[in-house]
């Protein structure tokens, strides 16, 4: 069992509606848009792979905070499938923090809920 948090490169404006259509919208095409990645998401991809990769040998550790690998990454958004439990709850903090460091939106689908920058 997992659940879903997505970062999105989206205006502070945008309310938990907007955020939630972008996201379905993601996890539905099975495709990414085409186009200059926004320099947000490009940053926070990074950053979190310095600390939580999703592909290579630290995938396989027990620490690993990811239900599914490699993640959804496109040129407005990464999604990650965390497991429930001890494994993936240290990395929600970390995720929220840097979120907000790059200037983008949390957006939680299970409760429909929007973590502004």
């Amino acid at each position: 069992m997992s659940f879903d948090l997505a970062v999105l490169a989206l205006g502070a404006d945008n309310d938990a509606d907007f955020a939630r259509r972008r996201f379905e919208r993601c996890i539905a095409a099975g495709t990414h848009d085409a186009g200059e990645p926004d320099k947000r998401i490009v940053a926070f991809y990074e950053q979190l792979q310095s600390i939580y990769p999703d592909h290579g040998p630290a995938v396989e550790a027990l620490d690993c905070p990811w239900n599914s690998t490699p993640l959804s990454v496109g040129i407005d958004h990464v999604i990650m499938h965390l497991g429930f439990g001890s494994r993936s709850t240290p990395a929600i903090g970390p995720v929220l923090r840097m979120a907000a460091d790059h200037g983008l939106i949390v957006y939680d689908p299970q409760g429909n809920d929007v973590y502004l920058a």
